[in-house]
């Protein structure tokens, strides 16, 4: 969240540079070439420059050439500041993320980017540093959440014409998006639970769901869960997810195989044994951490996963496909989610717009938007129908 600022009378401090003087030009004076000045050089209006430099077609092909060459050879730059300011726009998506090193940001952030890149808007971000901070604490105390309001303010202060607020665990975040912001603005793999503030999150339940049924598909029917931490919103829809695959199949939900877990590799390698005594032929874990638990204890019985017993896990981790053999898993939408997030962030921009233009205001309520899963088929499932595991082939689509 730091910036580092130099005015210019400290690059003239600093570097002995006298005011408008380039260094790089030995002295020569750098002046802002004006849209004034490309028309007199190419005796035409102002209004027709600016029409031609805003992609306009109002001009003759001969003018338009005459004019971005003048453009070219004077080194004209637009000045972004001006235009914002006149418009009252500046094509700026803030984005506030809850750590940027955790797993799924980058993800998401891609695709608000993506979003952005499309759609002609920039973006200005700030990294809460939650994580590092805090580690996983900041998950269930959102006291650590003091500082977001400050930092939504300060994007609003910079012009931004939405937020976007990236958490990196999926919870309930009723109070972490300022009531009336003046600005549009949406939360990504959380909920806000504001009908302000639309919320998209992935759909963990059909996620578990796919990945339990395509176990179930295999002829696996005693199917054992090592689960993540017991107040997390992914374990309670996985869980949902798992028990709905059961029940379409007609295969009793058995709670003794359904163990609680905490996210970590060690869970994993700890509850292997007592999932085996169990009986189980397949393990679900959920996520790729906890799975490589279970792989380390496998290894250690002299058993391989997808042979002797079928491992699964959840988040599609990098490390998942060298995992040997490599673990079938379920990939989650993260640039979906970010782009959605920074969509719908777009859309109430221009709908604003529109409603000051005299249009309709669009229909209040809670928005939810949940983004699929795609199943990814690797080599750690038996097949007990005594078919052949096939090679990696992945099962529902990216969006756009």
């Amino acid at each position: 969240m730091a910036e580092i600022c130099y005015s210019i009378t400290d690059m003239q401090k600093n570097y002995g540079l006298k005011e408008g003087i380039s260094e790089r030009n030995h002295g020569e004076k750098v002046k802002m070439v004006t849209i004034k000045e490309i028309a007199q050089r190419c005796g035409v209006s102002i209004a027709t420059v600016s029409n031609i430099l805003n992609g306009k077609p109002n001009a003759s092909e001969a003018t338009r050439q005459k004019v971005l060459k003048a453009v070219k050879e004077l080194n004209y730059t637009p000045n972004s500041i001006a235009k914002n300011l006149k418009l009252k726009k500046s094509q700026t998506i803030g984005v506030v993320v809850e750590d940027i090193t955790v797993f799924c940001a980058l993800g998401i952030i891609d695709g608000i980017t993506k979003c952005c890149e499309e759609k002609g808007y920039h973006i200005l971000l700030t990294n809460l540093r939650l994580f590092k901070k805090y580690q996983d604490a900041y998950y269930t105390d959102n006291s650590y959440l003091m500082p977001v309001e400050k930092e939504i303010r300060e994007l609003i202060s910079k012009q931004v014409d939405g937020i976007v607020y990236v958490a990196t665990h999926e919870r309930i975040l009723g109070k972490c998006l300022p009531e009336r912001l003046p600005v549009p603005a949406s939360m990504a793999y959380g909920y806000s639970k504001s009908e302000e503030y639309p919320s998209v999150a992935v759909d963990d339940k059909n996620g578990a769901y796919k990945l339990v049924s395509y176990l179930t598909g295999m002829g696996h029917r005693s199917i054992g869960v090592i689960t993540g931490k017991d107040e997390s919103i992914h374990t309670r829809d996985r869980l949902r997810g798992y028990q709905k695959a059961l029940y379409d199949q007609n295969i009793c939900y058995n709670p003794d195989i359904v163990i609680q877990g905490d996210w970590k590799r060690e869970c994993g390698y700890r509850y292997t044994d007592v999932l085996l005594e169990k009986g189980v032929t397949a393990i679900f874990c959920m996520n790729d951490i906890m799975a490589g638990g279970v792989y380390d204890r496998l290894e250690e019985k002299g058993l391989m996963p997808g042979r002797d017993i079928s491992v699964v896990g959840f988040d599609n981790r990098d490390l998942s496909n060298f995992y040997r053999p490599p673990l079938t898993t379920i990939a989650l939408p993260l640039e979906n989610i970010g782009y959605t997030a920074c969509e719908v962030v777009i859309d109430m921009i221009e709908k604003k717009k529109e409603e000051r233009e005299g249009a309709e205001p669009a229909p209040g309520g809670l928005r939810e938007i949940y983004e699929d899963c795609t199943l990814l088929v690797r080599n750690s499932v038996k097949d007990l129908n005594g078919r052949t595991n096939g090679k990696v082939t992945e099962l529902g689509k990216m969006k756009k």
